[in-house]
C-alpha cells in the first residue's frame, strides 16, 4: 500500500502552469475569489504579504476590485483574466491583487474615492494601478484583452501604467496614498 502510494506521487503531474498552483485565491469563502483562483493570473488578496511581494520585485501592483453579481466583472475575468497572453504578461510586469467588492466595502470606497479624486474611472470593475508604497497612481475600468472600438486594450493600459510608474517623480506629484496593511 505504501509503496503504492509513493509511485502514484512519483507520476503525479507536475505541471505548475496550471492555474491553481501560482494562484493565493483558493480556499477563501468569497464566490468573487473562488472563480478567479482558476484563472492563470497569480492574484493575492488585499494584504501586507501582496505589497511585500510589490517591493521585494520592485513592481506595481495591478488591482482588481470586482463582484460576483457584476456582468462587465464577469466579463473582464473572461475575457482578459483568462487569456494566457495577458495572464503571462500580468505575471511578468506586476503584483496581482484581487478585492471583492462586496467584501471590503470600506477598502473599495477608499479606492473609489482615490480614482475619482485623480479623474480616473471609479466603477466597477475597478482596475487600478497602486505603487509598492501605496500610491495609487493610474487607473481604468473594464479594460478588453484586445481593444474594442473606444476601449483600449487591457495591455496597451497597463504599458502606461508601467511607463508613469517608471517616473518616481511624477507619481510622488499625481497620486494618491492609500492606507495599506502593513
Amino acid at each position: 500500500m505504501a509503496l503504492a502510494l509513493l509511485i502514484a506521487m512519483s507520476v503525479a503531474p507536475t505541471d505548475t502552469s496550471q492555474a491553481a498552483a501560482h494562484n493565493h485565491l483558493g480556499g477563501h469563502e468569497s464566490a468573487y475569489f473562488r472563480r478567479a483562483a482558476a484563472q492563470p493570473v497569480d492574484w493575492y488578496p488585499w494584504g501586507s504579504e501582496a505589497f511585500k511581494r510589490a517591493k521585494e520585485l520592485d513592481r506595481p501592483i495591478l488591482l482588481d476590485v470586482g463582484a460576483i453579481w457584476c456582468p462587465w466583472c464577469d466579463l473582464m475575468d473572461r475575457d482578459t483574466y483568462t487569456n494566457p497572453e495577458t495572464a503571462d504578461y500580468i505575471n511578468q510586469h506586476f503584483v496581482a491583487v484581487k478585492v471583492d467588492f462586496d467584501a471590503s466595502p470600506q477598502l473599495v470606497g477608499q479606492l473609489q474615492r482615490a480614482q475619482a479624486v485623480l479623474n480616473l474611472p471609479a466603477g466597477l470593475p475597478l482596475t487600478s494601478f497602486i505603487t509598492p508604497e501605496g500610491k495609487l497612481y493610474f487607473g481604468a475600468g473594464y479594460l478588453p484583452s484586445e481593444g474594442k472600438g473606444d476601449k483600449e486594450s487591457f495591455k496597451d493600459a497597463a504599458a502606461q501604467a508601467l511607463k508613469q510608474y517608471a517616473n518616481k517623480q511624477k507619481i510622488n506629484e499625481d497620486s494618491f496614498q492609500l492606507e495599506i496593511a502593513k
